[in-house]
């Protein structure tokens, strides 16, 4: 409580994406007054209504950054993904929140990611680390939800998933359980003051038995391409529209999973929740519908 007893808001970085909207959600629902930002205020305000306060934030535009930090305690932090250079393209922006005030900062991190230099989300934690905040990692494991955005066409309109993972195992989470941490960490910061968790779901599995998984909820064959990175890079550019920056770091991401290293289970979600996480075949039938044309 600030002085006066007003709740100071919290501010959710990409309020509008899979983990920030849920995030919201659950802040709203325990009472907590929330500052949603995005780099646009429509999409903010369309999804939301009045219920939440809509600034406009852009990591690499300082005219941006005093209405989104003044007055805040606490940022749910996401890196959005075309900004791949942290050090340049953010770390300045989190300079000024420490300097408006801000104490704690929940940062959505992935699987990995301390021992991982190639990932932007790696600079983002040693800065936070030596930034004298407190901070809460949520380093999720790959989203389940990817399949329902990033690579949604694949799936719904070419019946494949095409990704350079290999033969490795990924150890898939709901984006629902990676908010339930996130907003866990947001309501009692104290219990997770400078504490990771790896929120991931129950299974490791391979995408051939994912393509499985996704076979039997839709009722149709879909296949694992299996991509080398090149053929994965040019199909991600050219046919799903993604920013080369997005490209690198996804071919990261799956590199890892190929080497055999993004298939680590935690425990994670059930303790801090006390809920099961969901599992990728309950995912898969409660989304199916978003993958029939």
């Amino acid at each position: 409580m600030t002085p006066h007893g007003v709740t100071p808001p919290v501010l959710v970085t990409g309020a509008t994406g899979n983990v920030g909207s849920r995030t919201v959600e659950l802040l709203l629902a325990a009472g907590i007054p929330v500052r949603a930002a995005a780099s646009g205020l429509d999409a903010v305000r369309s999804r939301f209504g009045d219920r939440v306060e809509a600034v406009a934030l852009d990591f690499t535009d300082q005219a941006t950054w005093e209405q989104a930090y003044s007055g805040v305690r606490q940022v749910f932090l996401m890196r959005p993904p075309h900004l791949g250079k942290p050090k340049t393209q953010m770390l300045p922006s989190l300079e000024a929140a420490k300097a408006a005030g801000v104490e704690h900062v929940v940062l959505l991190s992935l699987q990995g990611a301390e021992r991982n230099k190639v990932v932007p989300h790696h600079a983002l934690e040693a800065w936070l680390h030596e930034s004298g905040l407190s901070w809460t990692f949520v380093r999720a494991a790959f989203f389940m939800q990817n399949l329902t955005t990033t690579h949604l066409t694949d799936v719904r309109d070419r019946d494949t998933i095409m990704v350079p993972a290999g033969a490795g195992a990924t150890a898939f989470v709901d984006v629902h359980d990676v908010a339930a941490i996130a907003a866990a960490a947001l309501l009692v910061p104290d219990q997770h003051h400078n504490t990771a968790w790896t929120p991931t779901g129950p299974q490791a599995l391979t995408y051939s038995e994912v393509a499985e998984v996704l076979t039997d909820a839709l009722g149709r064959p879909i296949s694992y391409a299996r991509p080398g990175l090149v053929r994965y890079a040019r199909h991600a550019r050219m046919v799903l529209g993604m920013p080369w920056g997005m490209v690198a770091v996804t071919s990261a991401i799956y590199t890892i999973a190929r080497l055999g290293r993004a298939g680590g289970l935690t425990d994670d979600v059930r303790v801090v929740t006390g809920d099961e996480p969901v599992t990728f075949r309950e995912f898969a039938m409660r989304e199916a519908e978003r993958w029939h044309a």
